[in-house]
């Protein structure tokens, strides 16, 4: 499986504690299950979140690149 980075913003990095994670996944769904196993308050915030792989829209179902990086951004509001 490659390893890739994963960024946190906003909510996903104070419920992560970290700004950034390298894990080893195939999808992005892997990833997610992998960087949130055992930490609930974590799962629930990437639950809502919208990925971006490489700067481009991806779903649970997108596959993962060696070295490919993924933003996890939280919903938000303002202007």
């Amino acid at each position: 499986m490659p390893e890739v980075t994963i960024r946190y913003f906003a909510a996903a990095r104070s419920a992560a504690g970290a700004a950034t994670a390298t894990a080893q996944a195939a999808s992005l769904g892997d990833l997610i299950t992998t960087v949130s196993a055992d930490r609930p308050e974590l799962a629930r915030v990437l639950s809502l979140c919208t990925f971006l792989l490489n700067g481009e829209r991806a779903t649970p179902a997108t596959l993962l690149p060696a070295g490919a990086q993924v933003d996890a951004l939280p919903p938000f509001a303002g202007g």
